[in-house]
Order: C-alpha cells, then sequence, then structure tokens
C-alpha cells in the first residue's frame, strides 16, 4: 500500500511538471526552441554544449555556428517555409545546421544516413528540397543516387573531401558569413514546421513525419518537465541525429536546460563505459537494443562505477529490464512510448518494471489514448453491432489510439495519403477521429500499459494470435544466444504463418536443451516451427530488427546457406533443415 501510495504521487507530481512546462508553448507561440538554447549563449556563454570527440564547443560557439547558417539561408533566396535536406553523420555541425535553418523559417529534412540507392532517392524526392547539405563521410553513399536525384539538389558538401564539379564548398561559403542572426522581418511561430523525420522504414520505403515547432517544443520539454535536468548534467547521446530519440530528445534535455551533451558519432559496446566515466555520464539516452547489448558485453571496470542518476528511452524489454537495472547499478529507469509522428503518448514515471507508461482512471479523459479490440488475421478493428470500436478490457491486447480533438493535431506525414491511412474514424461516435499506432498494447488493473507487438509483426498460428515479442523473450535467458528475431512465414496448405526465429549466437546451441526450454515457456503454437543462425541480426539505423528482408527468404535451403532447423515435436529437438525435409513440408507429407 506504501509503494501504491508513492507512485501515485511519483506519478501525479511528474504529470503536474511536465504540464506547467507544457503551458507556456501556447501562451508563448514564437519562442521556438533555436531561440531558447540562444539564450544560453547568453546566460552562460561559456558552458559547454557539445562534448564531441576531445572537442568542446560552448554555447555561444554553437550559437555563432548557427547564425552563419541563417545567413547562408538567406543569402541562397530561401524563404520561410522552404526545405533543406540534411544527411549528415553525428557531429556538432549537424546541430548547427538545423538550429540556424529553422530560426530563419527553414524547414529541414533530416536525412536517414545509412540509406543509398532506391530508398535514398526516394527519402530525397519527398523532402521537396532543392538544397542538400551533405556530410563529406557519406559522399560514397551519395553517390549511389540516381542522376536524376543529383540534378534535382544544389549540393553543399560540408567536411574536407577532394573538389568536385558538382559540389558547392559550404565551410568555405560559412567562413565569410557574419556570426550575428540577421534580423527577419517575420515571425516564426508554433504552426510552422521545423523538421521532417523520416520513419525507420522497417516495413517498406520511409514516410517523413511532419515535425512543428510547436511539436518539437512538446517533445523537448516534456521529457524536460519529467527528468528535471540542470545545467550540471552531462547527457550521453549515441543514437543517431537524424530520428527523434537522438535528435529531438536527447538533444532537448541537454541544450533546452543548458546542460552538456555528450555526442558520439555512434553506439560502442567496447567504449561505453569508458566514455560515462570520462564525461561524468548523468543521463543515457537509450534504445532497447543497445540495453542487450551491454548486458551481452563481458564484465566492465566501470559499469558500476558511474554518476548515472537516469536512463531514458524505449524499447527496453521485460526480460531483461531487471537484469539491466540490477547489473548496471541503475538509479531511475524512464522509459516512454510512442511515434515521431504519432499523438499517442506514455511514460512510466515510476519505474514500474517492462510498462511503457501508464493511464491511472482518473486520467483517462485527460489523456485520450484508449486500447480497442483489434482482428489480427482481418488486420483490422473490431466494431459491433452499431459499427463502433470497442474498448479492450483488463489484460486485454488490443490497438492503441489517440483522439484527434482539433483538425491538425495530428500533423502526420508530408505524404496526404499516407497521413490519411492513420486516421480511424467513426471510433467511438459519428465522425470522430484517431489517430492509429499500429501497435498492440494492453493495460493492467492498475493502468500500467505493457508493448505486445507491431501490427504485422504479430500473426495466427493455429487459430492463434502469436506475438513477436513474447516468443523472442523465451529465447532470453537461453545459453549461447544472443539476439532473436521472430516473424511468420507461410506454408502450403497451412492457414496464418508459422513462425520463424532468426538467432545470432556466441557458441553452438544444445538443440535439444532449446526445445525444452521453448516447450515450457511457450504454448505449443507460439514455438517456432523454423530456426535460422544468422552472423548477426540485420537491424535499421535507429536499431530496430528489419523483418521485411527475412519474411521474403522464406526457409528454402537451396536459397538459404545459413543453418535452418526444423521443429520436430517426435524427437522433441530441432531438426536440420535440409532439401529432403523442406519438399516434405511444401508437399503437405508432414503433419504440423
Amino acid at each position: 500500500m506504501l509503494q501504491r501510495i508513492k507512485n501515485e504521487y511519483i506519478y501525479i507530481s511528474t504529470f503536474g511538471r511536465i504540464f506547467k512546462a507544457l503551458r507556456s508553448i501556447e501562451a508563448k507561440p514564437d519562442q521556438i526552441i533555436p531561440l531558447q538554447i540562444a539564450e544560453f549563449s547568453k546566460k552562460t556563454p561559456d558552458a559547454i554544449a557539445i562534448f564531441y570527440e576531445n572537442k568542446e564547443i560552448s554555447y555561444k560557439e554553437l550559437i555563432d555556428r548557427s547564425n552563419k547558417y541563417t545567413q547562408w539561408f538567406l543569402n541562397n533566396n530561401l524563404s520561410k517555409g522552404d526545405v533543406v535536406a540534411l544527411m549528415m553523420e553525428n557531429r556538432p555541425e549537424f546541430l548547427a545546421c538545423w538550429i540556424g535553418i529553422t530560426q530563419a523559417g527553414g524547414t529541414v529534412a533530416l536525412i536517414n544516413t545509412n540509406l543509398s540507392g532506391q530508398p535514398l532517392d526516394y527519402s530525397l524526392g519527398i523532402s521537396q528540397a532543392s538544397n542538400l547539405i551533405l556530410g563529406s563521410e557519406l559522399l560514397e553513399s551519395f553517390s549511389t543516387a540516381s542522376d536524376k536525384t543529383k540534378s534535382n539538389f544544389k549540393t553543399w558538401i560540408q567536411g574536407d573531401y577532394n573538389d568536385s564539379n558538382y559540389l558547392e564548398d559550404l565551410d568555405k561559403c560559412l567562413d565569410d558569413l557574419s556570426a550575428d542572426k540577421p534580423e527577419l522581418d517575420y515571425k516564426i511561430t508554433n504552426d510552422d514546421d521545423a523538421l521532417y523525420i523520416y520513419t525507420s522504414g522497417t516495413t517498406g520505403n520511409p514516410k517523413a513525419a511532419k515535425i512543428s515547432h510547436k511539436r518539437l517544443r512538446l517533445m523537448m520539454l516534456g521529457f524536460k518537465g519529467a527528468i528535471q535536468p540542470n545545467k550540471n548534467d552531462r547527457v550521453y547521446n549515441v543514437l543517431p541525429l537524424y530520428h527523434s530519440a537522438g535528435g529531438v530528445i536527447a538533444v532537448g534535455l541537454a541544450l533546452t536546460s543548458g546542460a552538456s551533451l555528450v555526442l558520439k558519432r555512434k553506439f560502442s559496446v567496447n567504449e561505453f563505459w569508458d566514455d560515462v566515466h570520462k564525461y561524468k555520464i548523468t543521463i543515457f539516452q537509450y534504445i532497447g537494443e543497445l540495453c542487450r547489448y551491454l548486458l551481452n558485453a563481458p564484465y566492465h571496470k566501470h559499469e558500476k562505477d558511474h554518476n548515472l542518476r537516469m536512463v531514458s528511452g524505449n524499447g527496453l524489454r521485460p526480460d531483461i529490464w531487471d537484469n539491466f537495472k540490477e547489473r548496471f547499478n541503475i538509479k531511475n529507469i524512464l522509459e516512454f512510448y510512442g511515434a515521431t509522428e504519432g499523438n499517442v503518448s506514455l511514460m512510466n514515471y515510476d519505474g514500474k518494471s517492462g510498462a511503457i507508461g501508464r493511464i491511472p482512471k482518473y486520467m483517462q479523459k485527460i489523456l485520450n489514448i484508449h486500447i480497442i479490440k483489434y482482428d489480427v488475421e482481418k488486420e483490422e478493428p473490431i466494431r459491433d453491432e452499431n459499427g463502433f470500436c470497442i474498448p479492450c478490457g483488463v489484460n486485454e491486447v488490443g490497438e492503441a489510439i489517440g483522439e484527434i480533438i482539433l483538425p491538425g493535431s495530428f500533423e502526420g506525414y508530408v505524404d496526404k495519403t499516407a497521413t490519411n491511412k492513420k486516421i480511424l474514424v467513426d471510433v467511438f461516435t459519428k465522425g470522430d477521429q484517431y489517430f492509429r499506432s499500429g501497435d498492440l498494447l494492453s493495460k493492467d488493473e492498475l493502468g500500467y500499459v505493457y508493448f505486445i507487438d507491431r501490427i504485422g509483426d504479430t500473426f495466427r498460428w493455429k487459430g492463434e494470435n502469436v506475438a513477436t515479442s513474447e516468443v523472442a523473450e523465451a529465447f532470453a535467458d537461453f545459453d549461447g544466444i544472443l539476439e532473436t528475431n521472430v516473424y511468420g512465414v507461410s506454408i502450403p496448405g497451412s492457414d496464418g504463418k508459422a513462425g520463424m526465429a532468426a538467432l545470432s549466437t556466441d557458441k553452438d546451441i544444445n538443440l535439444e536443451n532449446l526445445y525444452q526450454s521453448l516447450s515450457s515457456s511457450l504454448p505449443s503454437y507460439a514455438q517456432p516451427l523454423f530456426l535460422r543462425i544468422k552472423k548477426e541480426i540485420e537491424i535499421t539505423g535507429t536499431f530496430k530488427h528489419r523483418k521485411v528482408e527475412l519474411v521474403k527468404d522464406g526457409y528454402n535451403p537451396k536459397e538459404i546457406k545459413e543453418p535452418m532447423y526444423f521443429c520436430d515435436h517426435e524427437t522433441q529437438t530441432y531438426l536440420p533443415l535440409d532439401q529432403e525435409l523442406f519438399d516434405k513440408i511444401q508437399n503437405k507429407e508432414l503433419k504440423l
């Protein structure tokens, strides 16, 4: 009971701080994020804004550099609302660029640095930009773009490179510009677009989500209210700046509070604890898979010897939550849930193990987030006899949706067709509109919410719904298995999809023991029928598992040279999947 009271106090007080932080957004519509960061260049000009590769960039240096980008934007006859594409790996220049352009009224499209070829053509094409700022480290990736794409952009190269006829030298241009912020004869407010941030593309081409200055403030100041960073904090960011977790939340925690951002070009398991120790990190922004990588790593002398007071992020799965917290002596975990483009946002304020947030009964009407019954087989919400959606009961799995209270409150994507696909109408009353999260969640009797799976990742087998995330958790503690990616594959003559798991390992797996372990922790319909052993599990640039290619690959030994195994319930083990066994499955000669 005392713990319940304590948790209620934490919830109410934290929500109150967030609400207070967000009130100023409507009250002061022109106090955009670049102006808030610039205030620290006046109050504490010599304070370190960014630590990067043994360099220290002060707030004054950051804003001086940003003002040069503002000058560059205006000098190139770009106007309020014009889009500039930015393709650059993590470094201070990335932040100076978008701060400077957005304070001039421009919109910056943040291009995924892992793209090449057709996906890069597509992302640049939908950006609606005519200017591209390209980090020299990505010249090779950009060279894979089509000639048509290259001809559509005036490309500005930033960083060391060999002279090229079709690229403009951005550094040389900026060197000649003033570091003073130019006077503008117009205002930039909440309603103007600041950034385009692309979805990760786990299920196809990425979509460009529109991030207005209002939404940017909501995201940054909401987390600031929850975590309460101060000028003495040091925020460690290893996540890509082109995405919202690293580029908005981690950056906002540091730069809107006068704290320091410790920026890493890329995540390194081997360097993680050395960095945390060296820079005296107090806040770490995570993605769940990074926590798993750290747990799989050998002991490090600094893994308990640190100043971390808070880790914040999303995707920390229940199967590793407690181990992660205990092994690394993590004091506070703030897990959150939300999509870059969506209006469904949750935070787990009190650190309840495995939960992504909480919706107490007394907050239901205020938060306007619902979980509705969903038909996995038909891939659509279930409706009652009157045609309305049905709320889920306690611990029942369904799709999370968020009410679009005012027109435009869901900003959506640059592509209006893609936006409309995410809107569900006539949900509880005629004409109402809700944002579809595309995620299956459940809520317990106390209002704690748990992530179950992505819609499309969950599949049906033997008439039952199978959540890939729950199946993956069953592999978590098995000796030798580092990482698991679960998906469904079609089998001739069978309804639904059978489970298949791609595994990365660091030793030979005892298949009989694995069978026994899975059969004791999973119902028979959820136990994967196939296993595939891989050197590593493919991920997106934001550390999410890629499933599309694995599903397309299937399980044909003629096409897949990696070891594969078939679940044989008679011998109670996994047998090597050879061509003879594959043919029997295809010819429906086996009872599955």
